[in-house]
């Protein structure tokens, strides 16, 4: 499905609104679904777990508390994600593999991009509530995204007609 967030805001005002901060990475230009957050510090074996479940319908919000050190995503997860059918991936944090990334039908967004790969020490936490942005990410709430912006909401949101 196409969201376009700007119309999402004009139709749904009390929508929260991620300070502006990622760029758009992934084969989708934009993308939506429930909240599934992984919170992880330089560390992505929870974000590896969790590419390997089905992702229909969702969106993993991933919390690297902004680091600009290592790469939290890559090809090989990005590609299992959207084999899973996950919609998307946002990552407060950087991804790597960009160029194969963009070839992937996968919504990717991030900080930045950076070459080095995590440790894994298997280091993290699963579906807690995560804030960047001037936003709380709750697992089970919604996220929509595109190259205007991030959104989130309490609730499912349909396109206007």
């Amino acid at each position: 499905m196409q969201y376009v967030t700007p119309d999402l805001c004009d139709a749904y005002p009390d929508v929260q609104v991620v300070e502006p901060m990622f760029g758009n990475f992934g084969g989708r230009d934009s993308f939506g679904g429930q909240i599934v957050t992984v919170k992880c510090f330089e560390d992505n074996s929870i974000v590896k777990e969790q590419v390997d479940q089905d992702g229909r319908g969702k969106v993993m919000v991933v919390d690297g508390g902004g680091s600009l050190r290592r790469a939290l995503l890559g090809d090989m997860l990005a590609e299992k994600a959207a084999k899973n059918g996950w919609e998307g991936i946002i990552v407060y944090g950087c991804i790597r593999d960009v160029d194969v990334i963009g070839q992937t039908d996968l919504g990717v967004q991030a900080l930045a991009t950076h070459p080095m790969k995590t440790d894994k020490r298997g280091i993290g936490d699963l579906n807690v509530a995560v804030t960047f942005g001037g936003v709380t990410f709750k697992p089970g709430e919604y996220v929509y995204a595109d190259n205007n912006g991030v959104i989130v909401s309490p609730t499912a949101l349909s396109m206007p007609e």
